[in-house]
């Protein structure tokens, strides 16, 4: 018996006693030489058995103190639930397959309890191997299926692996149903295997089942002629069968074909252990073992011994002959193409399975253990790019560990080099399961990431279990070996740098020790561009790395360096050190120490002039805004600072792309400078002893001058700063040409002024203007003083350019504040509109106009407040009319009154056209339209809007209001009212335009005189005086449908527009209004006429029906609502129609609604006033029906006032209905008033003229009565 006190010792190695460890160490190392070790193939089981007990360990991860996580593994005992289709390869649980001496298979769970058992051959069980289901690699490749094979002393069984997993998961489904409920026992499927009696093989030690193989054509005719001689015949196809490799003696080596098909499987009788009660299996977990059953369980069983099958033969067809020579193991290669057989003469034995012969030996490694490991080719992301098909390569491994010497050693197969060789424990177990997961096929395989197969050692002495992994480069030789190493090496650089967390002198010393062991130049130099471009390698570890590599380099034969690697290692050390220098100059610690320059002469009268324009800029600009991390001012990344500088002939450049910014780097350089806190001077020459042209240096200077302007108009002292950078830069030599005499434009200021210019940042670009103008001054003045010994006032071209570009840098800044001032809430208008010199120089001569006119629109602006800021009258805001005026000031020329007015005109109209619902866009533009003082502008611009904007939708409108539908317009009933009554009055503005013409000359389109260079799109006033002139009858004819159009959607009048007119008026419609067309003319048809009239009418009873509501509900009138009767009066002129019909009626639809007052007003128009009485009379007598016959009070006295009434007059009141009048009950004062003008408008002679004079008498009696 052993002495189990201290097993629990392998969970905690380190728990020994310090005094005991050797001597235990010898102790330990035998017994574990007779266990039996299995790993499973997800290396998370490891039971280890000898005689009748056995422990299974499982792993766990531990987490120690220091916080690092270990793979432990501990004996366990609990019931793992199984997963649901797990995805990823990994074990839904593990089956434990245990041979035993009487012959017997049985199946335990990972945590010990029997699911079945089998007697399958009466001898004991030698070997137990598995094979498992492989993705085939290539088409040709034969698929081969799961088994499990069971080596007896003569015989072999192989057990399908299908059939076998179905019966494992019925019975394991089993056990927990009778843990959970006791449940009856269901009898699981019955096992199928072949049973091969092996023969012509004198003892066998271990075997290898290959799978199903097919011969080809060549070697089955081989075959066949070696077996059968000369004559022998060939079947048709060769047949498929499994082979086995056995290992022993007599012969050495045995090779078994099994023709598929020669051999029925047998169906055994599953023996169900879970019958019995669960406590035989189950023991107890503080023993820490799995105890077999006692010898009176056994001899119980062996009396119930179910049948066993008889073997079917099988011979052996060829084999390895070596009497002396006896095999001890065989294992198989991932790949199934070749096997390493050990031997009891210490050798270890490469066997090709498919050919049968032996291809390798080593010698000296008795008592060997073997291990494959198979490794795929990484594929990069180009090689899947070019071809995704390929398939990858993979590379076999040997593992040959040697107990004797205590040396692990991994060799590259069939004919490779040793790669590796390790100095191990002499006690250890080499642990190979040689097979993966069971229960996978093609089908569920899919998608499944495949556990590899692992070889491990177990060391007893620690308790350590270590896996093998080999790079796959290993596998390559010769030059191919080189550089796949390099590849290796700068992989694992890259992996390195990737991860985040890494200290800096780890992450030197790495870098250099791969960088140093590279050996290809290419590779190198990639290797350390990837260093170099890592944003967390700290720049002292970038410049040791470098210097270490170039040091290297010049140690190495001058022939044999590469010499751009060499020329990019020295390069990019000068500029990590002038990075280095810089940073240095620009620490907090280095103050100072050289005198303050002098200003230059001027600069405070400069600054004086434009700081009001300042003051309001730096106001607008300083509202809050969102800024983000990678925005802030950091220190320039190093990285940053090797991608934008390059060393070309011994010269220092900075590398110019169109993305690039020069912004960090200019930062970088001179902020420190420009801030004060840096030693201007020694920065300065640094940078010129490093090379760099003093143009490059000036382009990075202003590049961050002109992008830091908030930070700029912080430090007061910046623009002194500047001054003396500037003068600096432009004393080093080579920047301005020697020969420049002050009366040409020299290259470096025009290099100064095209930087402002360009630059959004306006206020930065004037201060650096002033400033190099002031410098380029004194250099001029100083020229001249050393050329003329005189003191006179040097006027050069190079100075009058300097005054233009001031003078537009001072405008654009004027430009720029009013465009920063923010839109009101609510309102469009997105982030704030930035221009520049050039960008206004590009935009043509309307170019600052459009700015303001978008401005304006932004702001919400009306027609009318913008006319009173230019006129300098109301109250409005002040800033927005501080800036405004500012800016006009500037721009008397481009935004003169009328100028302005077109564009915001043009602006709405442009934004109304993106959102037509929002009509109040149309009608500023009208507006604005209506308020440009000179014809010929608002002509031209009134005609672009019609023909680019208007016309389109209007005769959609037309035609869709033909078809009784306006949906199609794109606009609801409210956008469409307004679109027509805009388009009424952008006609009559055209037609006004048009007329006025002729009365006033064009005027000119003319600039400043500092922007007489502008070039670019013509502008709005200029296309509006290019424009033809029109056809003012049809431009008349459209303003007649328009309003038509309008009419009907205001009273929401039924009408076919298009209807009103005969076929020369329509076909007249939606021309060119600068074509000349065959227009209506003499009489009009009478029905045409009498359709106008009709519809006419209609819109003087609408517009009577809405003028009462509104003065019901107590609302004003606007002067709009107003125009209607003159409106129709006017469309009646046109459209033929008798005017004073249409008064008549207005009149009489007035007395209807009882607004008497209005009535009369219209009733002094009308010219005949014979008919109109007799329309008014039968309207009196309406309103005295409905007092006397029809109201609620029907009193007393009216009843006999109606009484005392002539018949004649009785009789007419109530044939009148009173139900037309829309407002029956009026004071009788009016309608005596009514009466009276009914007697004064009918003659004497009027057949109904005593009619009226009755009425008179009634209606005053009635208005007499109390």
């Amino acid at each position: 018996t052993w002495d189990d006190s201290d097993w629990g010792s392998w969970e905690n190695p380190d728990g020994k006693e310090d005094g005991a460890e050797e001597e235990e160490e010898q102790q330990s190392a035998p017994w574990l030489q007779d266990c039996v070790l299995s790993l499973s193939p997800c290396s998370d089981l490891l039971v280890i058995a000898r005689e009748h007990k056995a422990t299974f360990l499982s792993a766990k991860w531990r987490t120690e103190e220091s916080g690092q996580e270990e793979m432990t593994l501990t004996v366990t005992w609990k019931t793992q639930e199984e997963r649901g289709g797990s995805s990823t390869g990994r074990p839904d649980w593990t089956c434990v397959v245990v041979g035993f001496s009487s012959g017997y298979v049985r199946f335990y769970t990972e945590s010990g309890v029997l699911l079945l058992a089998q007697l399958l051959h009466e001898d004991p069980v030698l070997q137990l191997k598995c094979r498992t289901y492989e993705i085939p690699r290539h088409p040709g490749v034969t698929e081969q299926h799961e088994e499990l094979s069971i080596l007896y002393p003569a015989a072999l069984v192989t057990i399908d692996g299908f059939s076998l997993f179905q019966s494992l998961r019925a019975c394991r489904n089993q056990v927990a149903r009778a843990a959970a409920a006791g449940s009856d026992v269901i009898q699981p499927p019955p096992l199928a295997y072949k049973k091969w009696g092996l023969q012509d093989m004198d003892k066998i030690t271990d075997h290898s089942s290959i799978g199903i193989t097919t011969l080809s054509v060549f070697d089955q005719m081989k075959n066949a002629s070696m077996l059968g001689g000369f004559h022998a015949s060939v079947k048709g196809s060769p047949p498929a069968m499994s082979q086995y490799i056995t290992v022993g003696g007599g012969p050495y080596t045995g090779f078994y074909y099994a023709i598929e098909g020669s051999s029925q499987p047998l169906l055994s009788h599953v023996a169900l252990a879970v019958a019995s009660k669960l406590t035989s299996a189950l023991f107890s977990a503080a023993s820490g073992w799995l105890g077999w059953k006692s010898k009176n369980e056994e001899e119980s069983v062996q009396k119930q011994k179910p049948k066993v099958e008889p073997a079917t033969g099988l011979p052996v067809r060829f084999g390895l002959p070596d009497s002396r020579r006896h095999g001890e193991s065989i294992c198989l290669s991932p790949c199934n193409t070749m096997a390493g057989v050990t031997d009891d003469f210490g050798r270890v034995t490469l066997l090709d399975v498919a050919r049968g012969i032996a291809i390798r030996m080593w010698k000296g490694y008795r008592d060997a253990q073997l291990g494959w490991v198979q490794v795929s080719e990484a594929r990069g992301e180009r090689d899947l790019a070019t071809s995704p098909s390929m398939p990858r390569r993979h590379a076999q491994f040997l593992v040959i560990y040697a107990p004797r010497r205590g040396i692990l050693e991994v060799w590259g197969t069939q004919h490779g080099p040793r790669v590796g060789a390790f100095t191990v424990g002499k006690h250890c177990r080499l642990l190979y399961a040689g097979h993966r997961l069971m229960g996978v096929n093609s089908v569920t395989s899919q998608g499944w990431q495949i556990h590899t197969q692992q070889v491990c050692l177990f060391d007893p002495v620690n308790g350590a279990l270590r896996a093998v992994t080999i790079p796959f480069h290993l596998a390559l030789s010769d030059k191919k070996s080189e550089r796949a190493k390099d590849m290796h090496l700068l992989r694992r650089l890259t992996t390195l740098l990737r991860s985040r967390e890494v200290e800096p002198a780890l992450l030197e010393s790495e870098a250099q020790s791969v960088l140093l062991d590279i050996k290809h130049p290419a590779i190198k130099k990639q290797a350390l561009e990837s260093l170099l471009s890592n944003k967390n390698a700290p720049v002292s570890c970038l410049t040791n790395v470098t210097r270490a590599l170039l040091a290297s380099l010049k140690e190495q034969d001058p022939e044999a360096v590469d010499e751009s690697l060499l020329q990019f290692c020295s390069s990019q050390l000068k500029l990590l050190q002038l990075y280095t220098d810089v940073q240095l100059l620009h620490t907090p610690d280095i103050s100072p120490t050289e005198p303050e320059h002098p200003s230059f002469s001027g600069i405070e009268e400069d600054l004086a002039r434009v700081g009001p324009v300042l003051q309001r800029y730096t106001e607008m600009n300083s509202r809050p805004c969102v800024s983000f991390a990678q925005d802030s001012s950091g220190p320039l990344p190093v990285r940053t600072f090797l991608s934008q500088l390059e060393w070309v002939n011994g010269e220092l450049r900075v590398i110019k792309q169109p993305d690039t910014d020069w912004t960090q780097l200019g930062s970088f350089l001179f902020w420190g400078c420009l801030s004060g806190q840096s030693p201007l001077q020694r920065v300065c020459e640094t940078l010129q002893e490093s090379g760099i042209s003093p143009q490059q240096l000036l382009s990075l200077l202003l590049s961050g001058w002109l992008n830091k302007e908030k930070d700029v108009l912080k430090y007061p002292d910046a623009v002194s700063h500047l001054g003396t950078l500037l003068s600096t830069l432009s004393s080093m030599k080579g920047a301005v040409d020697e020969s420049w005499d002050g009366q040409s434009v020299s290259p470096w200021w025009q290099q100064v002024r095209t930087a402002c210019v360009q630059s959004e940042s306006s206020a930065a670009a004037l201060l650096a203007a002033l400033v190099a103008h002031r410098v380029a001054k004194n250099s001029i003045t100083r020229l001249a003083e050393s050329k003329f010994q005189e003191e006179w006032e040097c006027v050069s071209m190079e100075l009058e350019q300097w005054v233009v570009c001031i003078k537009q840098l001072e405008d654009v800044l004027a430009l720029q504040t009013l465009l920063c001032l923010p839109s009101p809430q609510g309102s469009t208008g997105g982030a704030v509109t930035r221009c520049s010199v050039k960008t206004l120089l590009e935009s043509g001569r309307g170019g600052v106009a459009d700015y303001v006119s978008k401005l304006i629109f932004r702001q919400g602006m009306s027609p009318d407040v913008l006319r009173d800021i230019l006129q300098r009258r109301g109250e409005n805001e002040p800033k927005l009319e501080e800036l405004l005026e500012c800016v006009c000031q500037r721009f008397p020329n481009s935004l003169s009154p009328d100028v302005l007015f077109a564009h915001c005109s043009w602006e709405n109209v442009v934004q109304w056209n993106k959102d037509p619902e929002v009509g109040q866009y149309l009608e500023w533009s009208v507006e604005f339209l209506k308020m440009i003082s000179n014809p010929h502008i608002q002509f031209g611009v009134s005609a672009m809007m019609w023909q680019t904007f208007i016309v389109k939708r209007f005769s959609a409108a037309a035609f869709l209001m033909e078809k009784v539908c306006i949906s199609d317009v794109g606009m609801g009933d409210a956008a469409m009212r307004s679109f027509l009554g805009s388009s009424v009055q952008l006609l009559q503005a055209l037609m006004e335009a048009d007329s006025a013409v002729e009365e006033v000359s064009a005027p000119d389109v003319c600039v400043e005189e500092v922007w007489g260079g502008a070039e670019g799109p013509v502008s709005i006033v200029e296309l509006a005086l290019d424009q033809r002139s029109v056809h003012y009858p049809l431009v008349q004819h459209h303003c007649v449908l328009a309003s038509l159009l309008h009419a009907a959607m205001t009273f929401s009048l039924r009408l076919k527009p298009l209807s009103l007119f005969d076929s020369k008026g329509k076909n007249a419609f939606f021309r060119d209004l600068s074509s000349i067309q065959l227009l209506p003319s003499g009489d009009m048809d009478h029905s045409l006429v009498a359709v106008r009239q009709e519809f006419l009418m209609n819109v003087l009873t609408g517009w009577v029906k809405v003028l009462a509501e509104s003065e019901e509900n107590g609302v004003k009138h606007s002067s709009t609502e107003d125009m209607w009767p003159s409106v129709c009066m006017e469309l009646s002129s046109i459209l033929q129609v008798n005017t004073d019909i249409l008064r008549r009626h207005l009149v009489c639809e007035l007395y209807n609604q009882g607004l008497d007052l209005r009535a009369e007003e219209v009733m002094m128009e009308v010219q005949d006033k014979d008919v109109l009485g007799s329309q008014l009379l039968v309207l009196t007598g309406q309103r005295l029906a409905f007092s006397l016959l029809h109201s609620q009070s029907q009193t007393k006295p009216n009843m006999e006032l109606l009484a005392r009434l002539p018949p004649t007059l009785c009789t007419w009141l109530k044939a009148m209905d009173p139900s037309e009048l829309r407002c029956p009950s009026v004071p009788l004062s009016q309608s005596s008033r009514l009466i009276n003008k009914v007697i004064e408008m009918l003659p004497e002679n009027h057949g109904q003229y005593s009619l009226a004079l009755h009425l008179l008498e009634a209606v005053d009696s009635l208005h007499e009565e109390p």
